[in-house]
């Protein structure tokens, strides 16, 4: 974009040039498009689920450990989607009768420092993850997750192209 001004100062224009020519930062973009609540809540999800990831040194195996105390198995979902990202997630719910409107008289929590609610966490995968072969086991309140890689490829044998001698091996004709 140019900009001129008619019979105004060079040093003015000069100056208005310079800002419009620059991009917005980060902090003003952010302030101007606030993220989704949804984005919100999804981020301190995975905020707030401990994870450790590990590479087995024999097989080169990976596996993630999940600290889920208090979930039930059957609220814990793992997924291999988008292309080689593994999503973990759940729910922490509260004990039934803990006040969730049951109608009768609920408990009263004197302090609540456990998270209740949902849970994710994304990782992506390697190329050479066998995506087929993700297995998970929940046990004592920590999910694992083993994803093995693939084998490696066959190395190409390479192909011998017999040479063929063109004329040989046919018979010469004798004297005409």
């Amino acid at each position: 974009m140019e900009l001129s001004v008619v019979g105004g100062e060079p040093l003015l224009a000069a100056a208005m040039q310079q800002l419009l020519d620059l991009d917005l930062p980060d902090e003003l973009e952010r302030q101007l498009n606030p993220p989704t609540r949804a984005y919100v809540r999804d981020r301190r999800a995975m905020a707030n689920t401990p994870m450790d990831v590990k590479e087995l040194p024999a097989s080169g195996a990976l596996v993630l450990a999940v600290d889920m105390p208090g979930v039930a198995p059957a609220d814990v979902k793992v997924r291999v989607e988008d292309s080689n990202v593994l999503t973990i997630s759940g729910e922490r719910r509260r004990p039934a009768g803990d006040g969730d409107g049951g109608g009768g008289e609920g408990v009263k929590y004197l302090r609540m420092e456990r998270r209740m609610g949902k849970f994710m966490r994304k990782f992506p995968l390697p190329e050479s993850a066998d995506l087929d072969g993700v297995r998970a086991e929940y046990k004592d309140g920590v999910l694992t997750v083993t994803v093995n890689k693939k084998p490696p490829p066959e190395p190409k044998k390479p192909r011998v192209v017999e040479v063929k001698v063109a004329g040989a091996g046919e018979p010469k004709a004798k004297g005409k």
